[in-house]
């Protein structure tokens, strides 16, 4: 009887042993589900952006630019044509552009390329955007046909001029100071590196 219990008491004891093993071992089963990796990570919509000066003014732009390429559209006939299809082209290119740049702030996508100066894209597209339309609106006004699609044309042009205007203004006042707050932190950095320069100079048994 002895030689029998033996053998099932180191039996249990074993089974004991591996139940402390595998419970203090870091390896464990788990019976969490394995989500699949989410390919769209990182990107959501960024409603403060959207409900900001520049967000707004982007909207605006966005809308008002369709608004005067449709009105440009609907005419038919003309005679000249060059500050239609001049108007044509600037309204196309402006929202199609804007509408990018409003895309890619508004997802947070701006923050996956960060070596590209977006403030600097911005006011390019924003001063750019503001002289051609402005251009545009102008030569339209000078050479039209008094028809309603080109008076409707001209004055939404003017308007979203007066928008890029804005925004041209705001953009170039953000970059400015993001140039300055760049360039304060390279004046510490030098400075900093400086003294620690001075500093081994002169006690030399730190080299």
């Amino acid at each position: 009887m002895r030689t029998t219990e033996e053998p099932e008491g180191f039996d249990g004891e074993a089974s004991n042993t591996s139940m402390i093993s595998g419970a203090s071992s870091p390896y464990q089963p788990t019976t969490e589900p394995v989500h699949a990796r989410n390919v769209l990570g990182g990107i959501r919509c960024d409603v403060e952006y959207l409900k900001s000066y520049f967000g707004i003014l982007k909207v605006v732009e966005v809308v008002l630019s369709l608004i005067g390429f449709i009105c440009i559209e609907t005419i038919m006939m003309c005679s000249p044509c060059g500050g239609v299809y001049f108007f044509e082209f600037v309204s196309c290119s402006a929202f199609v552009v804007t509408g990018v740049l409003l895309l890619i702030f508004s997802l947070n996508l701006h923050t996956k390329v960060p070596h590209v100066n977006w403030s600097l894209t911005d006011l390019v597209n924003t001063a750019a955007s503001t002289f051609f339309f402005f251009l545009s609106s102008l030569v339209l006004a000078c050479i039209n046909h008094n028809t309603g699609a080109e008076i409707a044309a001209v004055i939404f042009g003017f308007l979203v001029t007066g928008v890029y205007g804005v925004n041209t203004f705001l953009a170039l006042r953000r970059w400015r100071l993001g140039n300055g707050c760049q360039a304060a932190q390279t004046s510490e950095y030098m400075r900093a590196r400086t003294a620690s320069r001075g500093e081994m100079e002169a006690r030399p048994e730190l080299a």
